[in-house]
């Protein structure tokens, strides 16, 4: 258990480690939106900071799955929010980054609220199975509240937009997964690469994880690191909760004290959400020390 725990420490660390390095490339790469987004993407993979920030971060991801498959999630998760807090301080430290007290109170409320979901999810109830229709609908409905405010043209580059959409992408990916190991072990005869190759969550997933990294890195071409990853973040850990109740019928916890804790987390998260989307960006540092490296 105590190795758990620590691979899931070093997977924060690194996970935290590859988005500062993804961030501190931000202004030098173009931005992926419209026909050039395949064009600027191509860029990224280009760019050995950028693919680097990307190997650290599937490092990171390999270490998370194989301390969840020894210790129980709910823990985990717990300490897996600090990648939240050393994103922050990074950004602070290493690329000159500064917030207004009223976003370090959201970032603070964010960090906590993640952390009262974390802790709630050792009160909640079996799940049952995949609602296709319900999975489907959650789906549509997410595609539109994050997709919404970015095709309309007076909010096309707004930086929190942005941070928010990658959020909701990264949340379904976490539902497409589960679904997707739901699927999986349905038929456990069937041969490895078959029962892949015709997952379709499988696809599901590796797409809204493509894009919701597409529209994170354009977050951070707009917005600050330490506003656009707590962001992110916060909406990457309620989506699932919530289609989770949706999709598989879970409820909330039988116990009063987790049940509290799952709603005030839902609360604390949109207010938190709201604080800092509506937080208007100042000038960015002139340089930074990583960034003045790697220019």
């Amino acid at each position: 258990m105590v190795l758990d725990f620590a691979l899931a420490a070093a997977s924060s660390v690194l996970l935290a480690l590859g988005l500062l390095m993804m961030k501190s490339r931000a202004a030098a790469l173009p931005l992926a939106q419209g026909s050039g987004t395949a064009r600027a993407v191509l860029a990224w993979l280009k760019d050995p900071v950028w693919i680097g920030g990307l190997a650290v971060q599937a490092l990171g991801y390999a270490l998370y799955i194989i301390a969840v498959a020894g210790a129980p999630v709910s823990m985990v998760a717990v300490m897996m929010q600090g990648g939240i807090a050393l994103f922050v301080l990074f950004s602070a430290v290493l690329l000159g980054e500064r917030a207004r007290p009223r976003e370090w109170v959201g970032i603070a409320t964010i960090v906590a609220a993640i952390a009262m979901l974390s802790l709630s999810l050792a009160g909640g109830t079996a799940e049952g199975p995949i609602d296709v229709p319900s999975l489907t609908i959650f789906s549509l409905g997410g595609i539109v509240i994050a997709l919404g405010p970015i095709v309309a043209k007076r909010l096309s580059g707004s930086g929190a937009t942005q941070a928010a959409a990658s959020g909701v992408a990264f949340g379904l990916a976490a539902l497409y997964t589960k679904a997707m190991t739901d699927v999986f072990i349905a038929d456990p005869h069937a041969a490895l690469a078959l029962r892949i190759a015709a997952d379709p969550y499988v696809y599901a997933a590796i797409a809204a994880n493509i894009v919701g990294l597409v529209m994170l890195q354009n977050a951070f071409h707009e917005l600050r690191g330490m506003i656009a990853m707590p962001l992110s973040s916060a909406l990457s850990n309620v989506v699932p909760i919530v289609g989770g109740m949706v999709v598989f019928g879970e409820r909330l916890p039988e116990e009063p004290a987790a049940r509290a804790m799952r709603i005030g987390a839902f609360v604390l998260t949109v207010l938190a959400a709201v604080m800092l989307a509506a937080s208007q960006e100042g000038a960015p540092p002139a340089s930074s020390p990583l960034e003045a490296r790697k220019a």
